[in-house]
């Protein structure tokens, strides 16, 4: 088989764990780079914007640039953008989804709306999930950044976008569409952003049920690390297997499949 010449890379648990880097995470990134490599680093989280992603993981002393940060909102945006272009929605969500949705044209608003939109918050009011849910009844189609029912936090388990939208999903008896992994439309999306080919991309991730089944569906070399939310012993609950598996990026050898 050919080399890796490309990487899509999961953030969290991968190379960060909350605001700390994991061990050798910032050594691969510089391998990466060093060789040549492509990569880009993606997250379900539509909390940040790239910039923002960006300045906390240099505080972690991890150095990504920008343009090599790709997350569950900007995929939503372009998403949107392709499929109604300068369309307006409602939000529920933070600064990484209502600033990509502002940059691909749309409106955000709560009168009438093609869309509504929810994403990441660490900060879901009971009103405004009540203005969802009205407003789905009344037509608005109704888009989720990704399906992750939770999300890490320094004092346990935290409800995520997932979680959200099943209470939604409950009232409404709509089902959302879902931009983020384990959708392959995020994959081929981040391979566009960097010009990658699937025969020689590897995702890196550190979940089964979405980083895995997104790399696999796409045809890229899947990679499982444990510094993650899947220990080695779940393995063999799941139908299909990812190409590698490894403690630790600080372990993997740039380029190779094995």
């Amino acid at each position: 088989m050919n080399d890796l010449e490309s990487y899509l890379i999961d953030m969290d648990g991968v190379l960060v764990h909350e605001e700390n880097a994991l061990p050798g995470a910032d050594e691969f990134i510089r391998r990466l780079s060093e060789a040549g490599k492509h990569f880009l680093v993606l997250t379900n989280n539509s909390i940040y914007t790239p910039r923002d992603l960006r300045a906390r993981l240099h505080a972690s002393g991890i150095d990504i640039p920008v343009e090599n940060l790709w997350t569950s909102a900007l995929a939503t945006a372009q998403f949107l953008d392709d499929q109604r272009p300068n369309g307006t929605a409602f939000v529920v969500g933070e600064a990484g989804l209502t600033t990509a949705l502002h940059e691909v044209g749309y409106v955000l608003t709560e009168r009438d709306p093609d869309y509504v939109v929810i994403g990441e918050t660490r900060t879901y009011s009971f009103e405004a999930i009540t203005r969802a849910i009205r407003l789905i009844e009344r037509g608005a189609r109704y888009i989720c950044t990704n399906p992750d029912a939770t999300g890490p936090s320094a004092e346990g388990t935290l409800p995520a976008t997932g979680s959200v939208a099943a209470l939604i999903t409950h009232a409404t008896r709509k089902t959302p569409y879902f931009v983020g992994k384990p959708n392959p439309l995020m994959i081929r999306a981040g391979l566009n952003t960097i010009g990658a080919h699937s025969e020689s991309t590897a995702m890196i991730g550190d979940r089964m049920d979405t980083d895995m089944v997104a790399g696999m569906e796409a045809g890229l070399h899947t990679i499982l690390v444990l510094t993650g939310v899947t220990d080695e012993a779940e393995l063999d609950r799941y139908p299909y297997r990812p190409n590698q598996i490894v403690q630790s990026v600080a372990s993997l050898e740039v380029g190779s499949r094995g």
